[in-house]
């Protein structure tokens, strides 16, 4: 698989990947404040699926991290390990016991051993993978035998740093296309759901997606 530049999946068009800006994400997303496009109530609906698919006391990895985690605050991990393209926010975020630096569109390998984590959480994240296949692979490499992927994204991404695919396709395509992408790469048990916010929360307005898949334990 060529590692060079944006993949080229079988099915899909050639510029599937592709972005209309090309700086570097470290430039880009140290200069883009807010760290989350989600409203509170998203962010809530996001940690209320935590609360419930996370290992208590296990091995997590954040991915795309910033300085604002969804991890239940009550929570208590033996290794919570992010992974973004932003030292500063890294450092701000109180959650993490481990922080590295890595562009996953300039370097896609995960900087960890087979079989490490009991759990991996991507919020709103996969919209800006130029090689998702690629880390999706590495995810389940890096996943223990049964341990889940935990993908969360709402309707709202920074339309520069976007793929093609992903401004093309209506939220429920999205889904279907992270699905896709899961399978391909042998994530199993998939599960998909949504969280829609109430009509009397004015202050929620942020559909949630989510898309959970397990590495095979044989």
């Amino acid at each position: 698989m060529d590692m060079s530049g944006p993949e080229q999946l079988e099915g899909m068009h050639v510029a599937a990947f592709t972005r209309a800006n090309n700086e570097p994400d470290t430039i880009f997303h140290a200069q883009h404040i807010p760290d989350s496009l989600m409203d509170m109530g998203a962010q809530t609906a996001v940690t209320a699926l935590y609360q419930t698919a996370l290992p208590v006391g296990g091995a997590v990895l954040e991915l795309m991290a910033g300085a604002l985690s969804h991890y239940p605050q009550e929570a208590q991990f033996q290794r919570v390990v992010g992974l973004g393209v932003a030292k500063a926010a890294l450092e701000a975020n109180p959650i993490l016991n481990e922080r590295i630096v890595q562009d996953l569109n300039d370097e896609p390998t995960l900087p960890f051993e087979d079989d490490s984590f009991d759990a991996v959480t991507l919020c709103d994240g996969l919209a800006y993978l130029t090689q998702p296949l690629a880390i999706l692979m590495e995810i389940v490499r890096v996943l223990k035998p049964g341990a889940p992927l935990i993908l969360t994204f709402s309707d709202q991404f920074h339309a520069a740093k976007a793929v093609a695919i992903w401004q093309a396709l209506e939220p429920a395509d999205r889904v279907r296309l992270v699905s896709v992408l899961m399978s391909r790469t042998g994530l199993a048990e998939l599960d998909t759901g949504e969280v829609v916010p109430p009509e009397d929360l004015t202050a929620w307005r942020d559909t949630v997606h989510a898309v959970v898949g397990r590495k095979p334990r044989t």
